[in-house]
């Protein structure tokens, strides 16, 4: 099954060194066991446009839509035996010490 993972940061920084954020072990070991498909990092919330259609008309908004601490810093796509063993990916990433990550299941039919 496959699984979004949403790593989420509480703004700008952690209180960790860079070392301990470098999620390229992560990646190398994910890879080299077959579970992650992609992922990438994205830009900070304040370069996000939310958009919206309501009555016909098309609205946006800079910058993020949700209040919220914790925003989204990228996300990795994988694909495992069960929800289990997505879990047990999540926690080995970095961000997952100092931050959150949020596992979602693909809609299946």
């Amino acid at each position: 099954m496959k699984y979004l993972l949403l790593i989420c940061s509480e703004g700008q920084g952690f209180d960790a060194s860079p070392e301990e954020m470098d999620a390229q072990p992560w990646v190398d070991e994910m890879t080299a066991r077959g579970v992650r498909l992609t992922g990438s990092r994205t830009r900070d919330a304040e370069d996000a446009t939310t958009v919206r259609v309501r009555d016909g008309a098309l609205l946006t908004t800079d910058g993020p839509y949700a209040e919220t601490k914790e925003q989204m810093a990228g996300f990795d796509i994988i694909e495992c035996a069960d929800l289990d063993e997505a879990i047990e990916v999540a926690s080995k990433h970095p961000v997952a010490r100092h931050g959150m990550i949020e596992v979602r299941p693909f809609w299946t039919e």
